[in-house]
């Protein structure tokens, strides 16, 4: 089982270059080609929520991104460190952002089969993965 991690901070412009890595080493793992574009918009979609988060939140942590490779399935792991989501009435006041993280949740669940999403005192995690075949694309 093979992983790779990126850590970067929480800048929109980073988002493009997880993206491109994860489906970089999605193509390594044995996904399916067809798969590939919605491996890239959901690390996407999750990069983007999580940078959102630790903005809104003035969170300085990072946000690390894993993707491991197992036997069977492709793993990612978007990780925020942005503390746990507030549910207070100044939070509901800010409903865009409240939409906007709704939104990408919602994009992420359509387009990944298996996705689980939680969060916790230090912050988020969103695990997703996908079935690879049988044999690994070699680079």
């Amino acid at each position: 089982m093979a992983t790779v991690e990126l850590r970067f901070s929480a800048l929109p412009e980073h988002v493009r270059t997880a993206r491109l890595v994860a489906a970089a080493v999605a193509r390594r793992a044995g996904v399916e080609e067809s798969v590939l574009d919605e491996v890239r918009l959901a690390v996407g979609e999750a990069c983007s929520r999580a940078v959102g988060l630790h903005q809104r939140g003035d969170a300085q942590g990072a946000i690390r991104v894993a993707l491991i490779e197992q036997e069977k399935r492709f793993l990612i792991e978007v990780a925020d460190e942005a503390g746990p989501i507030p549910l207070s009435a100044s939070a509901a006041a800010e409903g865009s952002d409240r939409d906007d993280d709704a939104l990408g949740l919602a994009v992420i669940t359509g387009l990944v089969e298996d996705v689980e999403v939680s969060n916790g005192n230090e912050g988020g995690l969103i695990r997703m993965s996908w079935p690879v075949s049988s044999a690994p694309v070699a680079v």
